[in-house]
Parts: C-alpha cells; sequence; structure tokens
C-alpha cells in the first residue's frame, strides 16, 4: 500500500544531459492543474558530485514522493526497485520511481507513452517492419510497444551485438507472433522496413548526430525518434526530407509523462488543459 499523497509533492529526475528537460514544467503545470503544490528536480549525478546510487539514495531520503528515471540509468535503476508488472520486469527498464513505506517500486511508462505516440500519429495501422536503432533502456521498452502494436518484424539494431541479443531475446520469450531480427549494421536493417526508430541518444542536445543518414531511409513510411530535445532533430528532419511520416518525440514525452503522473499521485488529471498549457513547449 502506497503512503498518502503529501500537501507537497517532491518529485524529481535523475539523467545525466538533462538540464532542458520539459519534464519539470510538466509535473509543475500538472500540479497547478489540480491545485497542488509539485515540486521537481533535475537530479544530475555529476554536477552533485554523487554515483547514481548516492544520487538515488539522496532523493529517497529527502522525502521525495517519485522519480523519474532517464538516460543512461534506467536499466541501473532495475536493481534497486521492486518491480510487480511482469511486463516491465521483461523490458528490463524502468523509468519512473515511487517511494513506498514498503521500498522503492519500479515502474516503465515509456512503453505505453510510445505506443500512445504511435497512435495519435498512425492510427490502428500495424507499424510493418521495424528498424529499431539502440537497444539500451528506451529501446527496450519502445521494442515492448512495439509488441503491444503487432508489429510485423522487429529488427533489433546495437552496435553491441550481445546488446540486442538480449533484447530479441527477451521479446521472443514474451511469446509473440512477431518476427525478431538482430543486426549491427543500421543501414542494412533499414533496407526493406516500413518504419525507422532511433532510441540512441544521438540527437540530443549536447550530442547531436544522427544514427542513420537520409539515404538509407528511402523506401520507409514513417519514422519515430525518441529524443524530443530537441523536438526537431537532425534524423526526424531527414525522414521528413526522404517523405517519411514523422512521430515526434516529443509525444512520447508526453505520454510518459502523464502516466507517470498518474503513478506519482494517483490525481486525475485534464490532459487537453496540460497540453494546452505547456503548448510552447510543442513541435
Amino acid at each position: 500500500m502506497t503512503a498518502p499523497v503529501p500537501d507537497v509533492i517532491k518529485l524529481g529526475l535523475i539523467g545525466d544531459n538533462i538540464s532542458r528537460s520539459k519534464s519539470p514544467k510538466l509535473h509543475r503545470t500538472a500540479g497547478q492543474l489540480v491545485g497542488r503544490n509539485v515540486t521537481y528536480d533535475r537530479l544530475i549525478p555529476k554536477d552533485l558530485a554523487l554515483t547514481f546510487d548516492q544520487t538515488f539514495e539522496k532523493a529517497r531520503l529527502a522525502g521525495f514522493r517519485g522519480i523519474n528515471v532517464t538516460y543512461p540509468y534506467k536499466e541501473l535503476v532495475t536493481a534497486k526497485v521492486t518491480v510487480d508488472d511482469p511486463l516491465v520486469a521483461a523490458i528490463g527498464a524502468v523509468n519512473t520511481v515511487v517511494f513506498t513505506p514498503q521500498g522503492p517500486r519500479g515502474y516503465n511508462t515509456d512503453y505505453s507513452g510510445f505506443m500512445a505516440a504511435y497512435r495519435s500519429v498512425m492510427g490502428e495501422k500495424s507499424p510493418g517492419t521495424v528498424c529499431l536503432i539502440g537497444t539500451g533502456g528506451v529501446g527496450k521498452a519502445v521494442a515492448f510497444g512495439l509488441l503491444g502494436l503487432k508489429a510485423a518484424t522487429i529488427r533489433c539494431v546495437d552496435l553491441d551485438a550481445a546488446k540486442a541479443a538480449d533484447l530479441a531475446q527477451s521479446l521472443r520469450d514474451a511469446g509473440t507472433a512477431t518476427q525478431i531480427e538482430t543486426a549491427t549494421d543500421a543501414i542494412a536493417a533499414a533496407q526493406g522496413a516500413d518504419g525507422i526508430i532511433n532510441c540512441t541518444p544521438l540527437g540530443m542536445v549536447g550530442i547531436g548526430g544522427t544514427p542513420l543518414p537520409q539515404s538509407a531511409m528511402t523506401g520507409a513510411q514513417w519514422a519515430f525518434d525518441a529524443v524530443y530535445t530537441p523536438v526537431h532533430t537532425q534524423f526526424l528532419q531527414d525522414a521528413t526530407a526522404a517523405g517519411l511520416t514523422v512521430i515526434s518525440g516529443y509525444e512520447l514525452f508526453f505520454g510518459q509523462g502523464i502516466d507517470a503522473w498518474r503513478i506519482f499521485t494517483g490525481i486525475d488529471l485534464d490532459t487537453t488543459a496540460l497540453r494546452a498549457a505547456i503548448q510552447e513547449d510543442q513541435p
């Protein structure tokens, strides 16, 4: 049983390269809309001169209701939380943690946020064959989202072949009819794909770049980038120029944020009003 929601709801985000994250604004604005005092702090281990474990413990001892966890800690944090949902356990990555009297509980709202983002643009159309580049924390969540969307084939692409193989096995263990493949060469894996997804940090503010040249996108139908700062990444600009329908990482950000809010607080929220209230952050 979780503790009652306090008068001041203390939330935070642990991650690297999060100085421009929009999560603080989303959750603080949600609090304003429901008449609750919400604080939301950026917790960057390097800036705090702490390890991830120390930063996590700092948040717990400081009375935080919960934290979001982002790159590169979504897999690491799983060892510090209890995960009740078998699907989240299978994903092997956590992006939302609630501190309860019984200990920290882990959740993943990336996979549900991705599914909502895909459907908001593509409707009920099947993803088809998907080239998924990057098999880390968010890549795992998006892959399981693709299972939920009944993709025909998922090509798990990573420079680290062992990581790609581990994700592929987790997907197969889920008992899916989706064909699962692995690759280390993104350009080769993109050939004949209907959808192309970036789940690497390439394109983020402070990192830049893109995991795939525009020439390799020809023939695909849609593209999604998990990066949302900036919204208009080089990857999505190239996809647009190649004639693909693009799904912004902002939609994943918004969807996972709404789901995290519900986990943190259990308070109903007018999501249309929230989107309007932070509309200057939308693409």
